[in-house]
């Protein structure tokens, strides 16, 4: 019997919201299939346990979080404290200790749903950014010299190691040789202006490249990679990049295809000696925080990447056909999509689906 231990952290803002859909949807394709079961244990982690103990997590959170199968996150940040305490005391942390260097972010125009680009129809618009996720320019290295003074100096270092840079760019192209269609990676750098870091990047992309003579590569700069991806998107495939590049790109690609609630990401340990993390990429959206409107697909379509990771191969597919079906159908869309339909509702459409 596949049991999978999952540990859930809904956090701030609208996270508890769509992770109470996920969960929904994650009980549904449970039941409809035979012996699949998850264990699941709740945190409550974020910003209010902040105001609380003066902590994102306990001490002791990160212990607490490395036996599990995987992580189910929601999102982190709050208006009333400053953006690098929220994302450096809880999010940042995970994916560092647990090593989970690979993230993976699809951004697909799905059917039923408009790009803010004209002429593009569903389909045209297909591809995967893979994201340095540990290291880079996230890396918390760095300080302030004379702080408070005139000659006050601050000192933010990027790392980049050959063993982070390589994986990455090896993940994807197998990745690329994976999923067959236009077999194709665009590296995104900024190496005319960063000599060492993205020089270094640009020299390993072409060392690993040499690898897979079958895939099409290509070199951007990141400011082209930008304009390209709001004038051209249909030309990308895989794509990977720097953990800053990679993180801006996303969110580009994301209002492409359609919407940040449609964007789901996974962050996954290559080894598999600790847990790997699922998450949507929108954010806490306190705008609409308790109004019932976000938008739980990210959520939903993360769920189905976890599913996946584990093997669960054919109950992600269910997970995915409902919620494509949802969008398809058009009758149970949220705001940004175009609809009425609460967050919930959205949520039993796809549960509706599974168990239909």
């Amino acid at each position: 019997m596949p049991e999978y231990s999952l540990a859930v952290i809904a956090g701030d803002g609208i996270g508890p919201e769509v992770i109470a859909e996920g969960r929904k949807v994650l009980d549904a394709v449970a039941v409809q299939s035979d012996g699949l079961f998850f264990r699941v244990t709740e945190f409550p982690w974020g910003s209010d346990y902040y105001r609380e103990t003066g902590r994102m997590m306990p001490e002791d959170g990160l212990e607490r979080l490395s036996d599990y199968d995987a992580v189910l996150f929601g999102a982190v940040g709050d208006p009333d404290i400053p953006d690098h305490v929220t994302l450096q005391g809880l999010l940042l942390p995970m994916r560092r200790a647990f090593d989970q260097a690979i993230c993976i972010r699809p951004a697909v125009l799905y059917p039923g749903v408009e790009s803010p680009i004209a002429g593009k129809s569903t389909g045209d618009v297909d591809m995967v950014i893979f994201r340095e996720n540990t290291e880079g320019e996230y890396a918390p290295v760095g300080g302030r010299l004379y702080p408070g003074t005139p000659h006050e100096t601050v000192i933010q270092s990027g790392v980049f190691t050959r063993r982070g840079t390589e994986r990455i760019i090896r993940a994807a192209f197998e990745y690329s040789v994976r999923r067959g269609g236009k077999n194709k990676v665009t590296s995104v750098t900024k190496s005319n202006a960063q000599a060492f870091s993205m020089v270094f990047w640009d020299e390993v992309f072409d060392e690993v490249a040499a690898d897979y003579p079958q895939v099409e590569t290509e070199s951007l700069l990141v400011d082209r990679a930008a304009m390209d991806l709001v004038r051209w998107p249909e030309d990308f495939d895989v794509i990977v990049a720097s953990n800053l590049f990679a993180d801006i790109l996303s969110d580009i690609a994301a209002v492409v295809t359609g919407s940040m609630g449609l964007a789901p990401s996974a962050n996954i340990n290559p080894e598999r000696r600790f847990p790997s993390m699922f998450e949507p990429v929108h954010g806490a959206a306190f705008d609409i925080t308790g109004q019932s409107k976000a938008n739980p697909l990210a959520t939903i379509f993360a769920v189905a990447m976890m599913l996946d990771h584990f093997g669960e191969t054919d109950a992600a597919d269910r997970v995915n056909a409902a919620a494509l079906r949802v969008l398809n159908d058009g009758d149970t869309l949220t705001a940004d999509l175009g609809g009425t339909a609460s967050t919930q509702q959205v949520g039993d459409a796809v549960v509706g689906l599974l168990q239909g």
